[in-house]
């Protein structure tokens, strides 16, 4: 038999193998793509660039979209008709909280590719080959290939990691078989947590020294990865590795592979949360070095005019969001595609925009209970703060002008919309609240939010283009983006890790490793500082009902989640932390509720309604692997629970 008949016969069956359903696709997508294609690809520098570029297009594919990311639909930030018989959006990704998920067809298989997943495993294998075959293109020059062997490595990691928050255990395949390997071979079995965790972090550790401080191209190379950003997330892959989901988790005390091999760690581990502790304080140094800081200076664009101090602290936090990257000082790594969702953030506040049919859903809603998450004017907690009404929160005020910049004069709303943080003002849009921006950069002049029923120019007019909740994520639309006779976009990137994020990780291991340190407390201060509000121990002293509550490290983690949550709100970060945390189940307990929006009386308005009663038990902490991949691969075995 000569080489072409061995060539064509090696493919014969692996179609072969394809068509009877028992293809290496479907263990983990571990074969790589023919030699002649491989030499093509790597047949110079321009064609090895653009492979790496495939490389990190399923970074951009997972996190382009909120209804892609587990991290936003399970957090209960956002929620939306999830029971139109003909949605606008893919409800996929919310499969989990609506109890629909399942092991025939898991919604976001992130480890197939399927039900709107990416498929990681095909990633992984992409990145091997790239790995594989760098050798091969004479032109690349030595500096060149050190980078484009450290971005790799870097994305290698990442995927694994994003595979290990999701599904626990994962298969490591650190290289690609040859088509000629056997059945038993490809049949990859899951590694233990620890092992998992170690051997991520040994690819972060080997690709950032050879990563760039710096983008120095922008315009070319924005969205490349440098050190400081593969630093960031390695920390973060840390503090996943010491919370209490994989560490002494007691739910997955039993559970074990096919040979008996334990797949968690049998106890937990106070040097993980140190390990942690050393990668967040490495991170925050090299952010530091390449010039990375809080955003903390808003500078108005585009004409604004009138603009009192108070709604400048709001718009200094909307830009540490929405502001372009390459401007942004915040930003340690986002994502370099424009991200595109602000149509179903804005409300329409003209005529214009409700005669313009099929642009503007505009409902993103946000739950009751997400609103609450926010601290009153003195930097409390609304159920904590001596001085608020918590108890009659909903009750009727009207606008008046103290507070002329957040709140309609004269218009009739709720006692909750008032007093409150900027923050809040500055992530949620509610009925009366002023939104400046769309258009209307006066800001005596700046429109507001009629939410309340069918006639009302932002309320609901028919199933497709209804917020259910009377809640609307204003963070999520930059300011100088207008809807009106059609859209006119100023688009941001979503930030993947911001430095804002970063401190309160540092103060979270601080608090785990040391307690409730001065140095713990001051990451936090710095990120409060930036929306107006004093220090944790001065606010909890003068104003909570539990003044003491920072003295502890008990107390202090539930300030440190609770700001992360506020901080980080709309940014498909809090069901991540929720997860890894274990305090998914207790906030997915309750219903998610909102307004009685057809209501056109403030009266008959504000009285809360179920909109979505989720389903969230222990076994939705990790994500099921689909029947068939375990068909396939018999050394696989299942999630607990499912």
């Amino acid at each position: 038999m000569n080489m072409i008949m061995k060539f064509n016969y090696r493919y014969f069956c692996l179609l072969v193998l394809m068509l009877s359903g028992t293809s290496c696709k479907k263990y983990l997508d571990v074969v790589p793509p023919n030699v002649g294609t491989i030499d093509y690809a790597f047949r110079s520098r321009n064609e090895a660039e653009n492979y790496l570029f495939t490389c990190y297009s399923a970074l951009q594919q997972q996190l382009n979209d909120l209804n892609r990311s587990p991290g936003n639909t399970t957090s209960s930030e956002i929620i939306f008709p999830l029971d139109l018989p003909s949605n606008p959006i893919d409800i996929t990704g919310y499969t989990l909280i609506t109890g629909t998920q399942n092991v025939g067809n898991p919604g976001l298989n992130f480890w197939d590719g399927s039900g709107n997943g990416t498929a990681l495993f095909q990633a992984i294998r992409k990145c091997n080959t790239m790995l594989e075959n760098i050798d091969k293109p004479l032109d690349l020059t030595a500096a060149e290939k050190k980078r484009w062997i450290a971005e790799t490595k870097f994305l290698k990691a990442y995927y694994n990691y994003s595979l290990f928050r999701l599904y626990g255990p994962i298969p490591l395949i650190d290289v690609n078989l040859p088509v000629e390997a056997s059945t038993a071979q490809v049949k990859y079995k899951r590694q233990s947590v620890d092992e998992v965790v170690n051997y991520i972090i040994a690819l972060f550790d080997q690709a950032i020294p050879d990563l760039p401080l710096t983008i120095e191209n922008p315009a070319k190379e924005l969205g490349r990865i440098t050190k400081p950003a593969a630093e960031a997330i390695k920390a973060e892959v840390l503090m996943t590795a010491a919370s209490p989901l994989f560490n002494g988790n007691p739910d997955y005390a039993n559970f074990k592979d096919k040979s008996g091999k334990a797949l968690f760690p049998a106890a937990y581990d106070a040097t993980k949360w140190q390990k942690a502790l050393d990668a967040c304080k490495t991170a925050i140094a090299d952010c530091q070095a390449a010039g990375l800081h809080l955003n903390t200076n808003f500078i108005p664009a585009g004409g604004v005019t009138n603009l009192p101090d108070s709604l400048k602290r709001v718009l200094t936090f909307q830009n540490a969001l929405t502001e372009k990257w390459d401007t942004n000082p915040e930003l340690i790594y986002a994502l370099s595609n424009d991200w595109h969702g602000q149509e179903y953030c804005i409300p329409r506040l003209t005529q214009k925009a409700n005669q313009n049919e099929g642009q503007n859903p505009a409902y993103f809603a946000v739950p009751i209970s997400t609103t609450e998450l926010f601290y009153t004017n003195k930097g409390v907690p609304i159920d904590e703060d001596k001085t608020w009404d918590y108890a009659n929160r909903n009750q009727l005020r009207t606008g008046d002008a103290a507070n002329f910049f957040y709140i309609k004069q004269g218009y009739q709303t709720i006692k909750a919309h008032f007093d409150r943080e900027p923050r809040f003002y500055g992530s949620i849009g509610f009925d009366g609240g002023i939104w400046f921006g769309d258009g209307v950069l006066d800001a005596k002049q700046a429109r507001f939010v009629p939410a309340r029923g069918i006639t009302a120019v932002a309320g609901p007019k028919n199933p497709q283009k209804t917020n259910i909740t009377g809640y609307w994520p204003k963070k999520l639309a930059n300011y100088l983006t207008v809807y009106d006779d059609g859209f006119n976009w100023v688009t941001y990137s979503m930030p993947v890790m911001r430095m804002g994020g970063l401190y309160l990780l540092y103060a979270e291991a601080l608090n785990e490793v040391n307690g409730p340190t001065s140095e713990a407390i001051s990451y936090v201060d710095q990120v409060r500082a930036r929306a107006g509000l004093d220090g944790v121990v001065s606010s909890w002293a003068n104003y909570s009902r539990t003044p003491s509550k920072p003295e502890s490290k008990e107390g202090l983690r539930a300030i440190i989640h609770q700001e992360r949550r506020i901080e980080l709100c709309f940014e498909g970060q809090s069901g991540w932390d929720l997860r890894r945390w274990k305090e998914l189940q207790s906030v997915l307990s309750a219903p998610l509720r909102g307004w009685s929006i057809q209501e056109d009386q403030a009266i008959n308005y504000y009285r809360a309604r179920n909109v979505e009663i989720p389903v969230f038990n222990t076994r939705d902490y990790l994500w099921p692997i689909s029947s068939t991949a375990l068909v396939v691969n018999d050394n696989l075995v299942q999630n607990p629970f499912w």
